[in-house]
């Protein structure tokens, strides 16, 4: 993908705007990211920040093989160009699907789990890990709700708020590093939007600003965890 940056972020992007509207550029481009298991620093990324910084490009980020054709469906219809992202992990996972025609939506994110003691937003493949931080947390007394994303660009800003409105508290649970991940970005449109809902200040769970190690016990300390998802809620709850 980053070879390709200038022919998506100069020419790609902007050309339907540079034109006026008459040229479309019904193209999706489908990749796949994030550490996979001692795959080494250049083949573990999750670099989806790097897009939605980009105007006139979807980006698609599923979590289930349900969502995902849902997603291309709508991603094959748009005459917006799209980049379809899909995490290595999620590859492995299986769900009978529907035999009769869907679409899923850009800019819609789907409630996993309803709860009211804590949002997490999450996508890809911390949704799988936040669904299992949040089992354990339910034998806990620990009520949490988790909002797949399903799509950053376009972001579903109205599914964060309402559930921010109702818990009072936001952990934001992605693979990227810290610094400049689309949580970032999440957590200053909540803080802007509604930083009333607000009870506890909100947390972020993210990857380590170190490039992803080979060694595997050094690439899980680097990748998020279910138990950093464990901590944050724990802090956020206290």
């Amino acid at each position: 993908m980053g070879l390709v940056m200038d022919q998506i972020n100069n020419q790609i992007a902007k050309i339907t705007y540079m034109s006026g509207g008459n040229v479309k550029v019904p193209l999706v481009i489908e990749t796949f990211e994030g550490a996979s298991g001692s795959a080494a620093a250049q083949h573990s990324q999750s670099l989806e920040s790097w897009f939605i910084n980009i105007p006139g490009i979807n980006v698609v980020v599923p979590s289930t093989p349900y969502d995902a054709k849902g997603l291309m469906k709508s991603a094959l219809r748009t005459n917006s160009p799209t980049l379809f992202l899909k995490h290595k992990l999620c590859r492995s996972h299986k769900q009978v699907l529907p035999a009769e025609e869907y679409t899923i939506p850009f800019g819609v994110a789907d409630v996993k789990r309803t709860g009211s003691d804590v949002t997490i937003v999450t996508w890809l493949h911390m949704v799988s890990k936040t669904l299992e931080a949040a089992d354990a947390l339910a034998k806990q007394g620990i009520d949490v709700e988790i909002v797949d994303l399903r799509t950053l660009a376009p972001l579903d800003k109205a599914t964060i708020l309402n559930s921010v409105e109702k818990t009072g508290r936001l952990v934001i649970a992605e693979e990227e590093c810290k610094t400049g991940g689309a949580a970032a970005e999440i957590a200053a449109i909540v803080a802007e939007e509604g930083f009333d809902l607000l009870d506890r200040p909100i947390h972020r769970v993210a990857a380590r600003d170190v490039p992803i190690p080979y060694s595997k016990p050094l690439e899980n300390f680097v990748i998020p965890q279910v138990e950093d998802i464990l901590k944050a809620v724990k802090t956020i709850l206290t």
